[in-house]
């Protein structure tokens, strides 16, 4: 009897809250009690069972995502390749990183570690890594670089190899540009900030037979990603295949630190 009291009293409750804020006509009928159990319900509805909050948290989760767009975001891609250097050897550089030139080492910076090109030489420097493809790769990397006067790094990501693609940033030109080999494909106005950590955000994707599109991004820490491409550029000779790479110019005398190095298949 006890029991039959604390169950109508516990419906008896769950209608004095639906009366006194009534749910969205679009939610549909609410569902039949079925837990005997009782609660504070989300989205001030008052008390009830873990049923009806279920069902509750249900629909304000679909209500959230239709007003953002509708669709829940897609799950982060799986890197094909990853290093952000934390549990590499000081002074070396990991294995699988082909060292094309430059004294390139991983260091302490702060409470983790970087790989650094040193300030001298004054030469571009470069390092592969990563998978071997021709398209399909999308590479991030976090690049800091300091000027010094007049004189600036240049800094760079790339695809396809040593004579591939580069997405490269010159700051004494104020420029962000893209090239192919040692030819420039693309050039768009950019302010590059000294002593900021940079990400640099490049792909190469086939849109058609005959037809690749070279894609590029690059902000400083601390600021949102750009929602488009900053340049691009439609190639129509076919890539050829090779590794992600990184490189840097110390020509400021300063040096150079990569880090959080990412190869991910272009969406």
């Amino acid at each position: 009897m006890k029991r039959v009291f604390l169950t109508l009293l516990a419906s008896a409750a769950l209608a004095f809250a639906a009366e006194k804020k009534s749910f969205p006509a679009h939610w549909g009928q609410q569902p039949q009690i079925q837990t005997q159990d009782y609660g504070d319900l989300p989205g001030g509805y008052g008390k009830g069972s873990s049923t009806l909050r279920n069902w509750i948290n249900a629909n304000l989760q679909k209500d959230k995502l239709a007003q953002s767009g509708g669709t829940k975001p897609a799950p982060a891609a799986k890197p094909l390749y990853s290093q952000d250097f934390e549990k590499a050897d000081l002074d070396k550089v990991p294995d699988g990183m082909l060292v094309l030139d430059g004294g390139f080492a991983v260091k302490l910076a702060g409470s983790g570690k970087v790989l650094e090109l040193p300030g001298d030489p004054l030469e571009t420097f470069g390092i592969l890594f990563g998978p071997t493809e021709k398209d399909g790769l999308c590479v991030q990397a976090r690049i800091h670089g300091t000027g010094k006067g007049r004189r600036f790094p240049v800094l760079a990501v790339g695809l396809c190899g040593v004579g591939g693609y580069k997405l490269q940033v010159s700051p004494a030109k104020k420029a962000l540009e893209l090239y192919r080999g040692e030819e420039v494909k693309a050039a768009v106005p950019f302010e590059w900030q000294s002593g900021k950590w940079a990400q640099f955000k490049f792909q190469i994707r086939k849109v058609k037979d005959g037809e690749w599109q070279a894609e590029g991004k690059v902000w400083a820490e601390g600021t949102a990603e750009p929602a488009a491409w900053q340049i691009n550029f439609t190639e129509t000779t076919a890539p050829t295949p090779g590794r992600p790479s990184i490189w840097g110019l110390p020509f400021s005398g300063t040096a150079i630190q990569f880090d959080d190095l990412t190869v991910t298949a272009v969406k």
